[in-house]
């Protein structure tokens, strides 16, 4: 049996911060692979080739260690849903770029995804806070944008965008998990679709709703 790739011999020093990295990386692809519960400490160490003690050096117990993955992770997410609808004014697209910000993330290398929105710790406090907290995150900032850009109350465009975070992350989950049938590019069009055909005409309809009371 091989090694892992970033497994480095017992004993070389790191500064602090790449060996955090290591341990990380290390922790993650054995809890994609197994699941919170079944992972081992003992296995992680193996994993990022450094011994128990150094491990529990950088992280004092297993939790401790899925959270700052956690944290990682759906930051990156957020940061990949505001910079998806920063980079451009055309609504149109925006909702395209939201869209394949989701899939992207999906479909990224380690499936990290599986962290926030399978984790198998839901159940625990600062677990399910905090993947609910990325949920509403990235909710808020496509919630901002239906603000500025429509006559629709607050709390109606919460709700839009509420809806349209959990079409992306639903959608972006059955796509992975069907092994891609559809081609990624032509999934993020068909969904996006979908929603500007929705989004698109909101104002329109209020108006239209106005007139008839």
């Amino acid at each position: 049996m091989t090694a892992p790739s970033d497994a480095r011999a017992r004993g070389t020093r790191l500064p602090r911060v790449r060996r955090r990295r290591q341990l990380l990386s290390a922790a993650q692809e054995v809890f994609v692979a197994r699941g919170y519960h079944a992972a081992a400490m003992d296995e992680i160490a193996d994993r990022a080739g450094v011994s128990k003690p150094v491990l529990y050096q950088h992280f004092p117990g297993k939790l401790e260690l899925y959270l700052a993955l956690l944290e990682e992770h759906s930051e990156a997410l957020v940061e990949k849903q505001r910079e998806a609808l920063e980079s451009t004014d055309d609504n149109r697209r925006r909702v395209a770029a939201s869209f394949q910000a989701y899939f992207d993330f999906v479909a990224g290398d380690g499936e990290a995804f599986r962290l926030v929105f399978e984790s198998d710790l839901r159940n625990l406090p600062a677990v399910r806070e905090k993947t609910e907290q990325t949920f509403q995150r990235c909710a808020e900032l496509i919630g901002a944008v239906i603000r500025q850009d429509t006559s629709i109350s607050d709390e109606e465009a919460h709700l839009l965008s509420i809806g349209l975070v959990g079409m992306a992350e639903t959608s972006a989950r059955y796509w992975l998990n069907n092994h891609g049938a559809v081609p990624k590019d032509a999934a993020e069009q068909l969904v996006a679709r979908l929603a500007w055909r929705g989004i698109s005409g909101w104002d329109l309809q209020r108006r239209a709703d106005e007139q008839d009371s």
